[in-house]
């Protein structure tokens, strides 16, 4: 999961961000001239746009599975939180994709004390997320993992490479997907089970559903969610728990995280905004 927010144990475990990096840019299509219509015709011009035109021929030759995948999108957090006193700040999630490629990036910044990111690159495959690249900046440390045929951990170590496995990243993608696409049930006392890779090594992960509840979120309002929680692990990496909070009415994206580290350390965000394109 997500790194600690306190001192770094010998295997940090994070739940949610990555510096986002230089932000994809964003494919532009070219156009044949053509008069331009009436504003009340526009909508209906598109759709009858001829398919010669290079985004339709890319948008008819996508795998149909790519459909079912959230176009690109960007979540603000707001940040609280608790480490040797009260946390402020903000967070935000991306997610891009380009045919079956996708990125994805999580960041939190609280000032220093606080200041955490991870991202995730790889294939959008008819099976889920196939993970190639993860990194993980926490307060400065560097560390990362490589997916192929094995896994290469950050010490140089590779193993085996598990069915399905994810990163600390792309996790939060990967399971809103399977919640939307009914691969998994999202009703209380459901459970989830999967491989998470991280620059230390391989776990087992475990979420319970464990209820629904209603959130007040600064800007939307009360919003129904599930609330999701990880299983202790059967050797922790350092006592992390990260839970989430997926909405079904806003596409199942996770409008709640909250990474802890003891009673006295955590952080929490709570979405602000949510944009797509």
């Amino acid at each position: 999961m997500p790194e600690p927010v306190a001192e770094a144990p010998e295997e940090p475990a994070s739940t949610a961000s990555a510096p986002l990096l230089a932000e994809a840019p964003q494919p532009t299509a070219s156009r044949e001239a053509a008069p331009a219509p009436e504003p009340s015709d526009t909508v209906a011009s598109a759709a009858a746009a001829p398919a010669s035109a290079p985004a339709s021929a890319a948008s008819a030759a996508e795998p149909a599975f790519l459909a079912s995948w959230p176009t690109d999108t960007r979540l603000t957090y707001k940040l609280g939180g608790h480490y040797r006193g009260e946390l402020h700040g903000d967070a935000r999630v991306l997610w891009q994709r380009d045919g079956t490629r996708y990125h994805t990036a999580v960041e939190m910044s609280a000032g220093l004390l606080a200041s955490l990111s991870f991202t995730s690159q790889g294939d959008i495959t008819a099976g889920g997320l196939r993970p190639e690249v993860y990194e993980e900046n926490v307060r400065g440390r560097r560390r990362g993992v490589r997916l192929g045929d094995d896994v290469r951990l950050n010490n140089g170590t590779r193993v085996p490479r598990p069915d399905a496995v994810q990163d600390t990243a792309s996790q939060f993608v990967e399971l809103g997907h399977r919640f939307a696409t009914g691969q998994v049930q999202l009703v209380p006392g459901a459970r989830i089970d999967f491989a998470m890779a991280r620059p230390g090594g391989i776990d087992d992960w475990t979420y319970d559903v464990i209820g629904e509840e209603t959130l007040h979120l600064p800007r939307l309002g009360p919003v129904p969610t599930y609330h999701l929680k990880p299983r202790p692990l059967n050797k922790p990496r350092g006592p992390i728990s990260a839970e989430i909070w997926y909405a079904p009415s806003l596409q199942y994206l996770p409008v709640r995280i909250r990474i802890t580290q003891g009673p006295d350390t955590y952080i929490d965000l709570m979405v602000d905004t949510i944009e797509q394109r």
